[in-house]
Order: structure tokens, then sequence, then C-alpha cells
């Protein structure tokens, strides 16, 4: 019977790890044992049992494809949250260069060039915000 923990160990090797994963893992491990005991039950020897019953199992792609959808749900629209944070953050920039500016270089006025510059974060997450609403 370790020949068949083996299998659906391997069936299952690259499904991601979760609680969905391991019942099936062990439904489907049951299932097979019981179909082994079906077919020694019906005469066959134990190794002819155990590869006929992974034999006639077949293949769990279908199983596996549904275990992965549900385990990437669809992301959650952020693009408000990302609009705020650059808001804020350019804010930030532009009151450190500001700050700078009249700290100092008090006679200069410079800090309008990186100001520009630090714009066009919100401006860019505006309008990707605006696209995907």
């Amino acid at each position: 019977m370790k020949k068949l923990k083996k299998h659906v160990d391997k069936l299952f090797s690259d499904v991601p790890d979760s609680d969905e994963k391991e019942v099936l893992k062990q439904e489907i491990y049951e299932n097979l044992q019981e179909k082994v005991q079906d077919l020694i039950e019906q005469g066959k020897d134990e190794e002819d049992a155990i590869n006929k019953a992974i034999v006639e199992f077949g293949d769990i792609d279908e199983i596996k494809m549904e275990l992965v959808v549900t385990k990437n749900p669809l992301r959650k629209n952020n693009t408000k949250y990302n609009l705020g944070f650059s808001i804020w953050g350019s804010l930030l920039i532009i009151s450190l260069f500001v700050f700078a500016n009249f700290y100092y270089t008090p006679d200069n006025i410079w800090f309008v060039y990186p100001t520009f510059v630090v714009l066009w974060w919100p401006s860019v997450m505006f309008y990707y915000w605006r696209k995907t609403r």
C-alpha cells in the first residue's frame, strides 16, 4: 500500500499545499485502497490489484486545475489605494524639496523643477484609476 501512497503524493506534487489538497489526497488514497481490496477479493494478487487500480483511476488534471483556481481568487482592485499612496508620497517628497530649498539655499528657488517630476507619479496613478473604474 506504500505504492498507492507514493502515487497519490506524486499526483499532487505540483499543487500548492492547502487543507483542501490534503483532504482530496486522503479521499483518493482511501478510494484506491477500496478498489485494491475489491480486486484482491476478486482473485487478483496484491501487486496486480494495485497496478490495475492506479491505471483505472486515471489522471487528475481537472481536479488539480480546480484546486489551483480556488487558491488564486480574483485580485482586488487596489487602484484607489495606489492613488492615495502616490498623492501622500508626492506631498512628502515635495515638502522635503521645499524644506531643503528654503533651509540651504533661500536665495534660489529650485524646488519647482523636481516638483514637476514628482507630480507625474500621482497623475499617472489618477489616469490608471480612471481607466479601471
